[in-house]
């Protein structure tokens, strides 16, 4: 039997989610207006706590996204060995509404699927009635609720796949952890949230799997 998915708390209602997005200035960086963002949550305000609002990743890639990304007054990255990052897109198993906005339901950061690798938790997911989520999608979630980020409980967005030339998936898996500074990181960015990559067929024993129940234009 699967475990029971992660209790998550109750997400900001969907004005002030849009209130937040307006903030951090995302109309100016995917074309979707203010005033389309108001809109938009206030004809889905029935769908307050459980309710993700979501920018299209076309209009609102990952890379602009990550550094609105905060954690102690620090900035997100992304890796610098990612630079493809907006080539990470949605796969069958994550299609998204054909919608500049849409929401996403039911989120889980798939705690009790930590130490799997990402091969073994797609079919679990599936089998559970969940989609995993894509790489913009769980960053909307950290700007959204930053608790949703911990130490040592953060989590991959399998549903975001780089396809290569040949049709095959790369074997890099995104995922959204915390910075300790090292490497080519830095340590002016330890304690900074993260965006990064994982390898298909590893696994992680602090990284579990974002997924949702649906998706909802």
């Amino acid at each position: 039997m699967p475990e029971t998915p992660s209790t998550v708390p109750v997400l900001p209602s969907l004005s002030d989610q849009a209130r937040r997005l307006i903030e951090l200035g995302v109309p100016e960086l995917s074309g979707v207006s203010a005033d389309e963002l108001r809109a938009f949550a206030a004809d889905n305000a029935g769908a307050d706590g459980d309710a993700l609002l979501t920018v299209h990743p076309d209009r609102a890639p990952a890379s602009v996204l990550a550094p609105l990304l905060r954690r102690d007054d620090k900035p997100g990255f992304v890796v610098v060995d990612m630079p493809d990052v907006d080539r990470f897109t949605p796969t069958d198993a994550a299609l998204v509404p054909e919608a500049a906005l849409y929401l996403i339901i039911g989120l889980d950061r798939g705690d009790h699927m930590s130490n799997w690798s990402p091969d073994e938790a797609l079919p679990a997911l599936a089998e559970e009635g969940r989609t995993p989520l894509l790489l913009s999608e769980g960053i909307h979630w950290v700007l959204q609720q930053p608790a949703a980020l911990e130490r040592n409980r953060c989590f991959m967005t399998i549903g975001s796949r780089l396809r290569k030339d040949n049709g095959a998936f790369d074997a890099r898996t995104p995922a959204i952890w915390i910075s300790n500074g090292t490497g080519r990181d830095g340590r002016e960015r330890r304690g900074a949230p993260k965006v990064g990559w994982c390898w298909w067929n590893n696994r992680h024993t602090w990284l579990g799997f974002g997924s949702a129940t649906g998706r909802k234009a």
